[in-house]
């Protein structure tokens, strides 16, 4: 997989390693030391995918991750410390789309890299659109003012464009595509990751919900899009 990745970890060691085990899979790696350097290099590289650790000198990855979202919508997944619970919805909220906690094998690490940057791809290139649009001739999926256009991977509430990550389209694509019935959590977390489900697994899940609708001006007490089946998943409101 033809990508460039960013790794930003001052522990030289764990850049170092990654490094290895990315360029052994074909990725060009730009390994960053400081938050500086990063920021830096997301200025002037052009990047498919980021991994940064939360513990920095002078700048946490939490903030490189708030400044990488003022532009950047490329995937990010986060390095935190073992169970630090916190860590990973505080991630998670503030836009990465994913996290590996600390220490973590390597190849579960590429696992993650390589499902993330397939999503991006998809997101980015329109792949997989073909099927959708023999279902749905437009290729336009619909809640009351909020339009997903699959081809182009826009979203709009009326006429404003709503910038949404690579995780975050997919979610309300899926919630979407099974408007008026609830998706169970662990349904929608395969149909996303396509992984396992696991007990944390739900705070993933919500943490991405909740950051939609945030950018839709949704309320979960008042939603007017995804409503909330407690004990069960979320549904687009029909």
């Amino acid at each position: 997989m033809n990508a460039r990745v960013l790794v930003v970890d001052d522990e030289k060691e764990i850049a170092d390693l990654l490094e290895l085990y990315l360029a052994n899979d074909g990725f060009t790696v730009l390994k960053c030391y400081t938050a500086r350097e990063a920021l830096r290099c997301v200025r002037e590289e052009a990047i498919d995918l980021a991994v940064l650790d939360v513990m920095l000198p002078e700048m946490s990855g939490f903030d490189i991750c708030k400044e990488i979202r003022k532009t950047e919508l490329f995937p990010i997944i986060m390095l935190t410390a073992k169970d630090a619970e916190i860590d990973k919805i505080t991630g998670l909220t503030i836009g990465a789309d994913d996290y590996v906690t600390k220490p973590f094998l390597p190849l579960e690490l590429i696992a993650r890299i390589k499902a993330q940057l397939r999503r991006s791809r998809r997101y980015n290139t329109g792949e997989g659109a073909a099927e959708q649009e023999a279902e749905r001739p437009e290729g336009l999926l619909v809640c009351k003012d909020v339009s997903l256009n699959l081809k182009a991977h826009q979203c709009f509430k009326g006429e404003k464009e709503i910038s949404l990550t690579p995780t975050e389209f997919t979610i309300l694509q899926v919630l979407l595509e099974n408007r008026g019935r609830v998706v169970g959590a662990e349904e929608l977390f395969h149909a996303v990751w396509a992984e396992e489900y696991y007990n944390k697994a739900n705070n993933t899940v919500s943490v991405h919900v909740r950051h939609i609708r945030e950018k839709l001006g949704d309320t979960t007490e008042k939603p007017k899009y995804i409503k909330t089946v407690w004990g069960v998943g979320y549904k687009a409101d029909a």
